[in-house]
């Protein structure tokens, strides 16, 4: 009897377990059957909208903090919580992470294939030690004090404080590695690894301190960072559709801080690179200016609007009234944030009364405007005479009639550097004016000089071609600015038209030449 029963479990226990797998096995085919067309009905909606996994306003974050356009020879850039993007040595543009260690290049930036054309790749003279702005020592070390206060140390009072297997470079912060990075033949290197950082540090780096610039006919304010980085501020005056009035005069014209952002870019796109990093950035009245300034001038000018709006005015030669404040909505105001160069009791620069300045007289016409063979005059007068002065001035010409920037009154180089450096492109608010109108008079030094540099000119015709379109690459470009959009429509068209006026320019003096060697100087030589 026992026997039997044992024999009867066995049985039951063996059809019990057949019946489970049998019921494991038929779930599994469900499961295969209507899982499939689930995954692949999402993973098609993914490749359709061209985003990777995740909020779509974390992927926009992301991309505007990004520096798509930013040359090459980095490894990862830094990452925001959300989505990653890498790029990689010779190939800039915005990479997304598909999963573990895999990447995959934005197909379709022209800003990448400008950046890998052989004339963006022109490689410049050897830097040696005199050519650096800058000479460190290799084994200072800086880092900000652990208990969270923002004094710096050096040297071996760092040592406990940095991670092992840190040089000294990696504890620079990135505004710093840019003054040092600075020499005579470029203000920051094509392929620089520093820019998405450096750009990123200006739009988000905690501001612990502002006060008014000096000087100025209009009000611009210094800010600080903790990491003692500094920016000059020009907070916004005029909307992105507004034009000057073709009354204004060029010197009464208000300074736009998304001309300075626009200027940067274009630049860039250029290949010129003598602007310092310019971000936008929208800053909190109240708590990043009011609440925070030791300027006491500054202090006093802060007012609530009959709108309820934050508003300050600041001293300055124009625009500095009740009549003319920077009002928040409530206390948000949009501005650029310029990286400043290096203190010039450190780096001192010499500025230049540019040849053809204007007159700045409501009646009265500079000699330049009088005089159609000035160029010969300017051609023997120091530090015209010699070098590629004249020609680094043209090619700042070429920047400024892009822009519509009538206010090029002066210039600066580095005094270290001599006349054989680049000129540095400042202050350029007053550019992106206007679009409706093209003024042909600041395009005097290259009309009446009819010399241009041959790489300036085969990158302008680069420009000029359907791949290579200027208003595609700067609108690619500014797409990365967290006040995007920067410029209106109409603006970056005006661009296009306005390079084929240079060019035109170039090919009458071309036409008109016993020599074409005259109207474009060779600047690459055996560097090609």
């Amino acid at each position: 009897m026992h026997l039997r029963l044992q024999t009867l479990f066995q049985r039951k226990f063996k059809v019990g377990l057949l019946f489970l797998l049998l019921l494991a096995l038929l779930v599994h085919l469900a499961m295969d059957v209507a899982l499939p067309t689930a995954c692949r009905h999402c993973s098609c909606n993914a490749k359709a909208s061209g985003v990777p996994s995740g909020s779509p306003k974390k992927l926009r974050l992301r991309i505007l903090q990004d520096f798509s356009g930013s040359n090459g020879s980095w490894g990862k850039s830094s990452q925001l919580q959300g989505v990653g993007l890498h790029t990689r040595a010779g190939e800039p543009g915005v990479w997304h992470q598909q999963g573990e260690g895999n990447v995959e290049q934005t197909k379709g930036s022209k800003l990448a294939a400008l950046f890998q054309h052989p004339l963006y790749n022109i490689p410049i003279p050897e830097v040696t030690e005199k050519d650096k702005l800058f000479v460190v020592n290799p084994m200072e070390k800086f880092s900000l004090r652990s208990s969270g206060s923002d004094e710096w140390v050096s040297s071996s009072k760092a040592e406990a404080l940095l991670p092992t297997g840190k040089t000294a470079y990696d504890t620079y912060p990135a505004w710093l590695k840019f003054h040092i990075g600075i020499n005579r033949y470029e203000l920051y290197p094509r392929q620089d690894p520093l820019m998405p950082t450096l750009l990123r540090d200006l739009a988000t780096q905690r501001i612990i301190s502002s006060v008014q610039k000096s000087g100025g006919t209009q009000l611009k304010l210094i800010m600080t960072f903790p990491n003692y980085g500094q920016a000059l501020f020009k907070p916004m005056k005029q909307t992105r559709n507004q034009e000057t009035p073709i009354d204004f005069f060029y010197f009464s014209d208000f300074e736009r801080h998304n001309a300075e952002i626009a200027a940067f870019h274009l630049d860039r796109i250029l290949d010129f690179r003598r602007i310092p990093p310019v971000s936008g950035r929208l800053v909190n009245i109240t708590k990043e200016i009011r609440d925070i300034t030791t300027d006491k001038k500054l202090a006093k000018t802060f007012f609530i609007s009959p709108a309820g709006n934050v508003c300050f005015y600041g001293e300055c030669s124009y625009y500095c009234s009740t009549e003319h404040a920077l009002c928040g909505k409530p206390d948000q105001l949009e501005g650029s944030m310029a990286t400043l160069l290096p203190d010039k009791t450190l780096a001192k620069r010499r500025s230049w009364r540019s040849p053809w300045r204007r007159s700045y007289h409501k009646s009265k016409k500079a000699e330049w405007e009088l005089n159609p063979k000035y160029c010969a005059q300017v051609r023997e007068t120091p530090p015209y005479d010699r070098g590629h002065r004249l020609l680094d001035l043209i090619d700042m010409t070429v920047l400024d009639f892009l822009m519509g920037n009538m206010d090029r009154h002066h210039y600066e180089t580095f005094e270290k550097f001599g006349n054989d450096t680049f000129l540095l492109h400042l202050d350029n608010g007053r550019g992106f004016g206007t679009h409706s109108r093209d003024e042909l008079s600041i395009l005097a030094p290259l009309q009446q000089c009819c010399s241009i540099k041959k790489s300036t000119y085969l990158r302008l015709q680069l420009l000029a071609t359907q791949p290579y379109r200027l208003s595609d690459l700067l609108r690619e470009a500014l797409a990365t600015d967290p006040l995007d959009p920067v410029l209106a429509e109409p603006h970056l068209q005006a661009l296009d038209r306005r390079l084929g006026k240079v060019l035109a320019v170039v090919g009458r003096c071309l036409d008109r030449a016993a020599r074409p060697d005259k109207v474009l100087v060779d600047d690459m030589g055996s560097r090609v």
